[in-house]
């Protein structure tokens, strides 16, 4: 088994929010998130949280194997809980998040869990791709971005409107009317989406932060083959260079609409033998 891993801080000296480890038969990346410019009631951040959930997910993968992913996760969950919530407020409306994706070979298959907008990207051996990606946050963020995507990225005016649209966010977090993500509560476990793929169909697995797939699913100026020639050819740092690049076009957020002109970006790519 061949994994590659590329990562890279939305700016130079800022943390990384963004967690990938690895292990024989098992995979996971997580994207931590939380209320820019908010407090989080967490006195660990964001980092500490994505990162200590994304150790103790794949430990409980790869030692657990009669449980479902969904059921690893909320375990993790459970214990992460159990680390930091007598010193921190985890009912606070800001307190740190994750988007999950998980996978595992066992059985001659692989299973796989995904839970908010981080995403899947599986290659078969026959030429087709697919791409498994929790677009539930998304389709919210649409209901209720308004004016952000019309104002310069970076821009005071921008800053307010996107203050006031995560705040409207985090309000539908971990709610059957708006989205699921990996936090406090180990029930959103169960609102993953998960499946199996025959092993032996796959070329490839891989694991993909939002900050990393923009070149695809928000520029447009690749197509997820592209983006696997990228990363059969290159590797991850090379798609994540191609994103930079694509960012530093459009700083102020013109021809792309987005959030942050640069994004945690985090790709492993697991080349099946």
């Amino acid at each position: 088994m061949r994994f590659a891993l590329g990562t890279s801080p939305s700016a130079l000296g800022s943390e990384n929010e963004d967690f990938a480890a690895a292990a024989s038969g098992a995979a996971v990346l997580l994207d931590g998130a939380g209320v820019a410019g908010a407090e989080t009631g967490c006195v660990h951040g964001v980092a500490w949280f994505s990162g200590t959930l994304g150790a103790l997910l794949l430990r409980t993968l790869t030692t657990c194997p009669a449980w479902s992913l969904a059921e690893c996760l909320a375990d993790s969950l459970r214990v992460v809980r159990s680390l930091h919530e007598d010193v921190c407020d985890l009912e606070y409306r800001a307190s740190p998040t994750s988007t999950v994706v998980a996978v595992r070979a066992r059985d001659g298959k692989l299973e796989y869990l995904v839970l908010g907008d981080s995403s899947l990207l599986l290659a078969e051996r026959d030429g087709r791709s697919s791409v498994v990606t929790d677009r539930r946050l998304d389709e919210v963020g649409a209901r209720l971005r308004g004016a952000v995507d019309e104002l310069p990225t970076g821009s005071p005016e921008h800053a307010a409107a996107l203050a006031k649209y995560r705040d409207a966010l985090t309000s539908l977090r971990n709610r059957p009317d708006g989205f699921w993500i990996a936090g406090p509560d180990p029930l959103a476990a169960e609102h993953a989406l998960t499946g199996t793929v025959a092993l032996n169909s796959l070329a490839s697995v891989t694991l993909l932060s939002d900050g990393a797939t923009r070149l695809v699913d928000r520029f447009g100026l690749a197509s997820w083959d592209e983006a696997l020639a990228v990363l059969d050819s290159a590797g991850p740092d090379e798609l994540i260079r191609r994103t930079r690049e694509a960012e530093d076009s459009d700083p102020d957020g013109q021809r792309w609409p987005r959030g942050k002109a640069h994004d945690d970006a985090t790709v492993l790519h697991w080349a099946l033998p």
